[in-house]
């Protein structure tokens, strides 16, 4: 009877992106590469600074001080004018995207996300009433986004188009030209794109460039942004939120019902963590980046398994193929043969299946032990 009291967009099954507790439990000696969380602490100045100002009162709604400071590193790092009206602080990008979603999208409005796919994309979209459309990338193509099944995917019912750079789960980075041809053809459909750029300081070849800078594309496009990854802040939940102001506007006032404002200490936190920026990517980004190339460089060794080299994020995403088995067995043969933790591809869109995702969020002492587990199974 208690089912009947839900409502039915909630009774499907979830995401499928969910931390596997009773395998933690299980396995004393297990290693645990599923979930996206940075293994580092928040920089001690970071936290310092957030305590100074918590204790100074800055403990009230909103803080005037972190747009600036975004609007200030936006216009250094990518020489683009960035007015305080377009800017908007939420309580991470997760809430940020679905703010965006709730904004745009009318009952049966399409949005095109290209497979693999964060998972929570799909579920953000639906929940907002619309339609989520995979237009699916592989690793045989180097999960490069095909301009002809994009266009074979738009409908009079496509809204938007969400544009992950770099990629969670692939790892990818995308090119100028890439990003060019997505200007193009949201321009020519009249589409806006969501763009989730919240691993910019994770790409690993040449400089990271927003598609809001592209000419004509800071009007069609909604940015989405966070402190989380960027500066090891997964905990203090706050992101920020591009777009123009008709946007922001109506963002807000649904923000306003659900939590009202980002909190005001990890505000604080963001304004140092903003000043000390590139301090930060030199001391632990460039940690994830050897991670990231130890781990490939030890899959390509393995028999079983197939890579597309990843050229961002601190993601793997292996293929199963050879082994026979799906991606969700080859997880579970993982976990009980050599007790390594990690998510399989099929939440992450119909060409997630038959891979799975390594976050490489534990040193490469944990990683070694990983790795030399996985290449004495045999499949």
């Amino acid at each position: 009877m208690k089912r009947n009291f839900i409502a039915k967009r909630f009774q499907s099954a979830g995401t499928g992106l969910t931390l596997d507790t009773a395998a933690l439990a299980k396995y004393k000696d297990i290693v645990d590469l599923s979930i996206g969380d940075t293994d580092f602490t928040t920089d001690e100045a970071i936290i310092n600074a957030a305590f100074r100002d918590a204790k100074a009162g800055h403990t009230h709604y909103g803080d005037p001080e972190l747009i600036s400071a975004v609007c200030k590193a936006w216009e250094e790092d990518f020489d683009q004018t960035l007015p305080r009206d377009h800017v908007l602080v939420s309580a991470s990008s997760c809430l940020g995207m679905s703010l965006a979603m709730f904004a745009i999208l009318d009952p049966g409005d399409e949005v095109i996300v290209f497979s693999p796919y964060f998972a929570l994309y799909r579920a953000q979209i639906e929940l907002a009433g619309g339609v989520c459309v995979d237009v699916p990338t592989y690793a045989e193509e180097d999960y490069a986004i095909s301009e002809e099944r994009l266009r074979a995917a738009i409908t009079p019912r496509t809204k938007a188009i969400i544009f992950n750079n770099p990629t969670n789960p692939t790892g990818m980075g995308y090119d100028l030209s890439t990003m060019e041809m997505l200007a193009r053809v949201a321009k020519e459909y009249d589409l806006l794109i969501a763009a989730d750029e919240i691993y910019t300081t994770y790409i690993y070849e040449g400089d990271f460039r927003p598609i809001r800078t592209l000419p004509g594309m800071a009007e069609r496009t909604i940015t989405l942004n966070s402190f989380s990854k960027n500066f090891l802040m997964t905990g203090w939940r706050v992101g920020v939120i591009i777009a123009e102001p008709e946007f922001l506007d109506v963002m807000n006032r649904i923000n306003g019902s659900l939590v009202y404002s980002a909190p005001s200490i990890s505000q604080r936190a963001g304004i140092q963590a903003l000043a000390m920026r590139k301090e930060i990517r030199e001391k632990y980004v460039t940690a994830y980046r050897d991670r990231i190339f130890y781990s490939a460089d030890r899959i390509e060794k393995i028999p079983y398994l197939s890579l597309v080299r990843p050229k961002g994020t601190f993601y793997l995403f292996p293929g199963v193929e050879k082994t026979g088995l799906d991606d969700k067995q080859f997880c579970k043969e993982l976990l009980e043969r050599a007790h390594v933790l990690v998510s399989a591809g099929t939440p992450f869109g119909k060409t997630g299946a038959n891979h799975f995702r390594i976050a490489c969020t534990v040193g490469i002492d944990q990683l070694k032990q990983a790795f030399d587990r996985m290449e004495k199974l045999e499949f």
